[in-house]
């Protein structure tokens, strides 16, 4: 029996989300230059022609990956810095469920990788300026959300665009580290980053 123009869609966004799983693992544990778009093939159970019609390279792939990643992540910061809370409360809500990802999600894991290794030398061509724009939202919110907190008496001191720097590189860092070092035991309590950046209470 054919398949109907909405099942056809449906098994195409399925093929496509297995390439990007398996991409995915293959460039955050081999990084892109050493991921050859064959074995992206050969680990979805599918020729390389046949994965040209979904994808035209890898590097297709790989950006498709990180500007996927980063628009999920930028719709989650404006919809926290658009919440009705204090700036402590929404780094307190921030850092509580990025900690819980990070224990929860590898594809998150993997995510914070593929994205640390891309720098100049990555040959993405005229989406790096897209993908470096939307990598800086999600910084600049936070600085907005520190400032926030400034400004109500809650959060430390100093440049807000440096404490959100600080805030991403720890997130980042324990996301990395968990991938990288197959650790799969709890986070960090969320309250030693907090204390970073919230002034104490007497």
């Amino acid at each position: 029996m054919a398949r109907n123009p909405q099942q056809n869609e449906q098994a195409r966004e399925a093929r496509i989300e297995q390439i990007r799983g398996e991409a995915l693992c293959q460039f955050a544990s081999k990084g892109l230059a050493a991921t050859r778009i064959e074995d992206i093939a050969k680990g979805v159970g599918m020729s390389q022609g046949l994965l040209y019609h979904y994808y035209a390279s890898k590097e297709s792939i790989y950006v498709d990956l990180i500007s996927d990643a980063l628009d999920k992540t930028v719709e989650a910061s404006i919809a926290l810095k658009e919440a009705n809370m204090s700036g402590q409360e929404k780094i307190s809500v921030a850092l509580r469920e990025l900690l819980s990802t990070i224990e929860s999600s590898e594809r998150f894991n993997q995510t914070c990788c593929l994205i640390a290794q891309m720098g100049d030398k990555v040959p993405l061509g005229k989406e790096k300026t897209l993908i470096d724009e939307k990598r800086n939202v999600p910084y600049q919110i936070v600085a907005d959300i520190m400032r926030q907190g400034q400004n109500e008496g809650s959060v430390t001191g100093g440049d807000p665009d440096a404490l959100a720097l600080l805030f991403w590189s720890a997130v980042n860092g324990l996301a990395i580290y968990r991938i990288s070092h197959a650790y799969a035991g709890p986070m960090p309590d969320y309250r030693l980053l907090e204390a970073m950046f919230l002034k104490r209470t007497e």
